[in-house]
């Protein structure tokens, strides 16, 4: 009779501890996943960082190209779409340089400028 309660008891406590086994694998298998691609980020973060130290890595280079292009796109654009002519708009756009020029000149000059009594002007 022994026996037989032993054997009862394991079968009850097998059939109660089965979905229990199934979840705990399955969160087993979960943080296995997570743990797999935590590394695999981190390994392709050292990879380029490694790389840029080396400076095998082109990233800046691609990204100065693409400003370049758009800039070059930019002007082509606003040349052929402007109202005005060719001439004209290089010698407002030449005036506009120097005027900006001419600020930025006077704003770090090493000349004391006097006090104006409000502030910003």
């Amino acid at each position: 009779m022994k026996l037989r309660n032993k054997s009862l008891f394991n079968a009850l406590l097998g059939a109660g501890l089965y979905p229990v086994r199934d979840r705990l694998a399955e969160s087993v298998e979960d943080f296995t996943d997570r743990a797999q691609d935590t590394y695999e980020t981190a390994a392709e973060r050292m990879d380029r960082a490694s790389r840029v130290i080396r400076g095998d890595d082109s990233h800046f280079m691609s990204t100065a190209t693409a400003l370049l292009i758009g800039v070059g796109l930019g002007v082509s654009v606003g040349m052929l779409f402007a109202p005005a002519s060719g001439e004209e708009t290089r010698s407002n756009l030449a005036d506009k340089v120097q005027d900006f020029g001419g600020k930025v000149r006077s704003r770090f000059s090493s000349e004391p400028q006097p006090a104006s009594g409000t502030y910003g002007e």
